[in-house]
């Protein structure tokens, strides 16, 4: 029986709650050669740009959940959208192809077990899944990434855990692009802005996933070369918080004209800090708990 608080199973649907993790000493002292990242991080201007963010987040209505900041030196866990997926009947708990990330996924459980949410199943060794790499083209149809942080036997315990509530689970192969140590998710080169549109970066999309889009008539609006090298990647991230309404981050003005062009109302936020040198936008920033 599905739980009326609980359920995102699109990508789209009004963001009603949302779990988010504030930015702490883990991150502002993180070792950028440990945790990928592209420099030491000024923990001032990140910690602004994540209130920017918030404040925009606010101002569309959902309930915050905070995960809380326990100096555990989880630099990566305020990028909330990975370590679990919700469904109308619970969460899933992943398991982080980034070892680094793994302890996250307790942070998630305890955060569900205190707010009264079922956990419907777990990711196991030897399987890897990321929600980064889980896409829901509808309720009934989850596309995921299958590549550097998500593997094959974690799609099939997903697909697994999945069946009972009539979810088909699609894999598709990513590119290697960036390398092993960089995060390319399926989320990566592509947002969803409506159940009929989305934000595309074409030359990295599987051919069977673009094969499919186009057969369920998802009109495409394309992030253009040079904003998506320069942001690598990163104004591909947007943050849906209604059909047709998202947030992004700032200073990428041909993607965000080019979604704008298609109908879109684009909110932007800077993430010169906070965002590209972690490689995590406005979408990892959040995990939804409730759309509708």
């Amino acid at each position: 029986m599905s739980d009326p608080g609980i359920g995102a199973q699109d990508m789209v649907s009004p963001l009603r709650r949302v779990l988010v993790r504030r930015p702490g000493p883990a991150l502002f002292n993180a070792d950028p050669a440990l945790w990928h990242y592209a420099r030491p991080l000024n923990a001032a201007a990140l910690t602004s740009q994540f209130d920017a963010f918030i404040h925009i987040l606010e101002s569309t209505g959902p309930e915050i959940h905070w995960l809380p900041e326990a100096g555990d030196g989880l630099a990566d866990s305020i990028f909330s959208h990975d370590p679990s997926l919700m469904t109308r009947r619970g969460a899933v708990l992943m398991r982080m192809g980034k070892v680094l990330r793994r302890p996250e996924v307790e942070l998630h459980a305890a955060a569900y077990e205190s707010l009264g949410i079922p956990i419907l199943g777990r990711i196991e060794a030897p399987g890897t899944v990321e929600a980064g790499d889980c896409l829901w083209l509808d309720e009934a149809t989850l596309a995921v990434g299958r590549g550097v942080r998500t593997n094959q036997a974690g799609i099939d315990q997903l697909a697994r855990i999945l069946s009972p509530l009539g979810v088909a689970v699609h894999g598709f192969d990513l590119p290697l692009w960036a390398g092993e140590e960089a995060c390319l998710h399926l989320m990566s080169i592509i947002s969803l802005l409506d159940r009929d549109l989305a934000l595309v970066y074409k030359p990295l999309l599987p051919v069977a996933f673009h094969r499919l889009l186009q057969e369920r008539g998802i009109a495409m609006a394309e992030a253009p070369e040079d904003e998506f090298l320069g942001s690598a990647g990163l104004c591909i991230n947007v943050l849906a918080t209604a059909p047709r309404h998202g947030v992004m981050v700032a200073g990428y003005p041909k993607t965000r004209a080019a979604m704008e062009a298609a109908g879109a109302t684009i909110e932007v936020f800077p993430g010169d800090e906070l965002c590209l040198p972690c490689e995590g936008g406005p979408t990892c920033l959040t995990r939804p708990v409730l759309r509708g």
